[in-house]
């Protein structure tokens, strides 16, 4: 039982520090521009891509450098040229060209990669077990994957809270024309916020690429839970988006994990049903069947009893 909880307790934080690294860039987006970005998982899945061709000519590591860059400088193109022209016209506006924006690069995927799944490999160096236990190995890249996820959260917010760009970077959202007329470039401002929330999305994708696999269909298996995660945190809190992506990562893995049946839970909650009830069928379910659903009904809570989120903030 403790080696079944240990290893669920891990591999939720991988998968919750991992779906982090994803939302910090939405987090970080909407909180600076106000922009919920549909294409945001599909910035991830590019990154992905991106990792997968540049290493089959340099290797993961230059992959890892040059991919989230080359996201970043896409993402800061389709804000200038894109997203800056559509934003007079209100929030609906970019919604709407975010959500084509997001079948667009899905459509490119395909008619530039193919539809089949590549086979994209972490680094051989990294190909060893960290550590052993209760006969169990935990794969060195996945630690590698959470090293990389706390140091992206430490330097964030670092740099929102504690240093002058932060502070010039959120000046200019509440009082854009102080800002500029104190000679800062405000649309270069929100130009370089939103490259580096994409890019944020492409190193989510580089790293998450060699062990969720590289297909076409990448960005819809995340895309979802990472509305779920800002929504649940919090809009626009970045620490809030760090304990929603542990909370979620860490559910599934245990519902995963476990070997719960409905029949016992709804037994715990004092709930039973004659044989003829029409919700008899719940009785055939097991928690690992619904491991999937968990986040939302969380997402449901959460709005229920908190509707500004964990951490976010409430409008007076």
């Amino acid at each position: 039982m403790l080696e079944v909880f240990v290893f669920a307790t891990l591999n939720g934080l991988v998968t919750g520090l991992l779906l982090f690294m994803l939302a910090s860039g939405l987090t970080l987006i909407f909180s600076m521009m106000g922009v919920l970005n549909f294409a945001h998982a599909s910035f991830y899945m590019l990154g992905a891509y991106f990792a997968y061709s540049i290493s089959l000519k340099t290797g993961f590591w230059a992959g890892l450098i040059l991919a989230p860059l080359l996201v970043g400088v896409l993402g800061a193109m389709v804000e200038r040229y894109g997203l800056r022209r559509v934003h007079q016209s209100g929030h609906v506006a970019e919604l709407v060209f975010t959500f084509g924006l997001a079948f667009l690069i899905d459509e490119a995927v395909q008619f530039f990669w193919g539809a089949d799944t590549k086979n994209y490999r972490s680094p051989e160096i990294l190909d060893f077990p960290l550590f052993t236990m209760f006969g169990q190995e935990f794969p060195a890249y996945r630690g590698f994957m959470i090293g990389i996820s706390v140091l992206i959260f430490i330097g964030l917010y670092y740099v929102l809270t504690r240093s002058r760009v932060g502070i010039i970077i959120q000046a200019a959202i509440t009082h854009p024309n102080t800002v500029a007329n104190l000679g800062h470039n405000v649309p270069l401002i929100f130009m370089g916020v939103f490259g580096v929330g994409t890019a944020l999305a492409g190193l989510a994708g580089v790293i998450a690429g060699p062990v969720l696999t590289t297909f076409p269909g990448m960005a819809l298996v995340l895309g979802s839970i990472v509305f779920v995660i800002v929504v649940i945190g919090g809009l626009g809190s970045l620490p809030g988006a760090l304990i929603a992506s542990l909370l979620v990562g860490l559910l599934q893995s245990y519902a995963i994990a476990s070997d719960v049946g409905m029949p016992e839970l709804l037994e715990l909650l004092g709930i039973s049903f004659d044989r003829n009830h029409p919700l008899n069928d719940l009785w055939t379910l097991s928690l690992p069947q619904i491991a999937p659903i968990l986040p939302y009904l969380l997402l449901v809570l959460v709005l229920i009893f908190r509707p500004a989120g964990l951490l976010g903030k409430r409008e007076e």
